[in-house]
């Protein structure tokens, strides 16, 4: 009997000398919310592997240092199916069920107000991305967008064609017939106007709709010679280039806003040839091929803007983590907003949004213009987005 104390008490100061040596690291979990299924599929896969190279990059590096504490990061994902019921019903689980205090995502207007629904009450930190103007309010003091919005990019766009199509005058815009479409085709039609063209088609859909040639037909009887895509989910867009040159529409197609290039390709096909995207980063450019390599590592294929966008949210909060030396939420929310000029993959973290929204939580990056030449996505332009 005594022997066999024995043992146990030298386990037990085993176990005591290696966790003081070697510092046992707690597991913190993150959650993830993006689309994994329906139109925004290609949006919500992004993130998660954005993601997953940032978890995995931090991880091996020794997780996350805080208040004298070793943290491993889990992640934690669910799908929002891109509807606001979607992102309500994920967020309700990784706050009530799993117990999370950190969200990287959704992508998209509806899942993320229906997110956010539930998070701000919950004092939960949320790092997001939709256009919608109601994302970013005085009382969403836990909701960091980490995308610029259609107010910030679409008269920098506008302005981008006036200059690339100087004959060009006349625009169609189709959008989805919700609360996004109904918000942000309005920011279009403002910025097409400040550059001088002629707005002369701007007509909704109900989402999942198949059939757009009455739209388009419409369209193009009024003379449009740009169509203007709005941010519609990847699948939808993609129906409606393919569907625009079918019916024999010549003009440009662009999508202001919502980049899904690859799910546009596979969706039209040799149609997309010449399609116009904002899009979110250049993967040629050299402060970038670290994230480039290391995604090549794990997945095959293009690599999407978006995911670069969630790599950089993950790693956004990790910083906070450091600067707050704790993982107490509010604590790393007040370290967040004190991140200005931290190094990121797209440069120093800028923060912005406070005479716009009434709060200092948008964050302020340059985008591009990409062009589908050839089947391949290809950088057409950089354009820098103002204040």
């Amino acid at each position: 009997m005594r022997r066999t104390s024995r043992i146990v008490w030298i386990a037990v100061a085993l176990v005591v000398l290696l966790g003081t040596s070697t510092g046992w690291s707690e597991e913190l979990k993150v959650g993830a919310i993006g689309t994994l299924s329906g139109g925004g599929t290609e949006w919500g896969l992004a993130l998660q592997r954005g993601m997953t190279i940032a978890v995995d990059e931090i991880n091996a590096a020794g997780g996350v240092k805080a208040g004298g504490k070793s943290y491993t990061l889990k992640m934690v994902m669910y799908d929002d199916q891109y509807t606001a019921q979607g992102g309500t019903t994920a967020a309700t689980r990784l706050v009530n069920v799993d117990g999370v205090k950190y969200i990287i995502g959704p992508v998209g207007s509806p899942p993320v107000l229906g997110t956010i629904a539930v998070t701000n009450p919950a004092k939960v930190v949320v790092l997001a991305n939709g256009y919608s103007p109601k994302i970013m309010t005085p009382e969403s003091k836990y909701n960091f967008r980490v995308q610029i919005p259609t107010d910030y990019f679409a008269p920098a766009v506008a302005r981008w064609l006036r200059q690339a199509y100087p004959q060009m005058k006349k625009v169609g815009i189709i959008s989805p017939n919700d609360a996004v479409g109904q918000t942000l085709a309005p920011l279009h039609v403002q910025a097409y106007h400040a550059s001088k063209f002629d707005v002369v088609f701007d007509e909704k859909y109900d989402r999942g709709l198949k059939d757009f040639s009455p739209l388009i037909t419409r369209m193009m009887a009024r003379g449009a010679e740009l169509l203007e895509l709005d941010g519609n989910a990847p699948g939808e867009a993609g129906l409606m280039v393919k569907q625009s040159r079918q019916l024999g529409f010549k003009g440009v197609i662009i999508q202001t806003g919502g980049p899904g290039l690859e799910e546009i390709i596979r969706v039209a096909g040799p149609f997309a040839e010449g399609f116009l995207s904002y899009d979110l980063f250049d993967p040629t450019d050299p402060t970038v091929q670290g994230y480039v390599k290391g995604y090549r590592a794990k997945y095959d294929g293009p690599i999407p803007g978006i995911s670069v966008m969630y790599y950089n949210a993950t790693r956004i909060l990790h910083e906070a983590f450091k600067k707050a030396d704790s993982v107490d939420v509010e604590k790393v929310r007040a370290a967040l907003e004190k991140l200005d000029g931290t190094s990121t993959i797209f440069g120093p973290v800028r923060w912005t949004g406070q005479e716009r929204y009434g709060i200092r939580h948008q964050l302020l990056h340059d985008f591009f213009i990409s062009e589908i030449k050839d089947g391949k996505v290809r950088i057409k332009a950089r354009v820098a987005a103002g204040e």
